[in-house]
């Protein structure tokens, strides 16, 4: 019999169990886990032509930036990721505080556009996490570009979710669909893609992704 604790997937450097399986089948928010897992697949996969020129900052690290208290300890983790040279840079931005625990209440989608050097802030609950995305758009200032230049902050008109738990799942949608806007020339805007309807069939994709990449690893 399975238990929830069971590994049903290692894929790159994130490792999905059954709990987080369970997440997706239900009403579930979507965990540390899941959010890792969907950045590192449009990494290595989805949009593996565009890799040197766009960075999927996982939640761990972005949690790392926003309770940092130096510039040489957000520089100690962020040295390998290149970021002056990627013309995008995406992090899942959680409202949790603590540095011991996981948890929060929150997901929204930070991203640095060195088209027009920018911080711009996706939030599919109004302006809840401006306050933390700022913090955190702030202490990555120093490392993404020359010393001295300072970005913008924009907060964005994002697809607005209908329930309290779909936040991660806006997350993973909007920053799939701003890579196919900007690096495949998707013509659709932000809001006819990212619709409530679109993020809930979300949930089944991701699940079955994660079932067939499982099974590709047994046989």
């Amino acid at each position: 019999m399975a238990s929830e604790g069971d590994v049903v997937l290692s894929y790159h450097n994130c490792l999905l169990r059954r709990s987080d399986q369970i997440l997706l089948q239900g009403c579930g928010w979507l965990n540390d886990q899941l959010i890792a897992f969907s950045f590192e697949y449009s990494e290595y996969d989805l949009f593996k032509d565009s890799a040197s020129c766009v960075a999927f900052i996982s939640p761990d690290v972005a949690q790392f930036i926003k309770l940092s208290t130096t510039d040489a300890e957000v520089g100690m983790f962020l040295e390998a990721l290149d970021l002056p040279n990627k013309q995008l840079i995406f992090l899942a931005i959680n409202d949790n505080d603590s540095s011991v625990s996981m948890g929060g209440s929150h997901w929204s989608l930070l991203v640095f556009w060195r088209s027009d050097y920018s911080f711009r802030h996706y939030d599919s609950c109004g302006s809840y996490n401006e306050r933390v995305a700022r913090d955190v758009a702030r202490k990555l200032q120093p490392h993404i570009g020359p010393p001295g230049k300072k970005a913008s902050f924009i907060h964005e008109q994002s697809p607005q979710q209908q329930n309290g738990y779909d936040c991660g799942l806006f997350v993973i949608c909007t920053a799939e669909h701003l890579c196919r806007q900007n690096l495949q020339g998707c013509q659709v805007s932000l809001q006819e893609a990212v619709t409530q309807a679109a993020v809930t069939r979300k949930r089944k994709d991701i699940l079955k992704l994660i079932a067939d990449l499982g099974s590709r690893d047994t046989e």
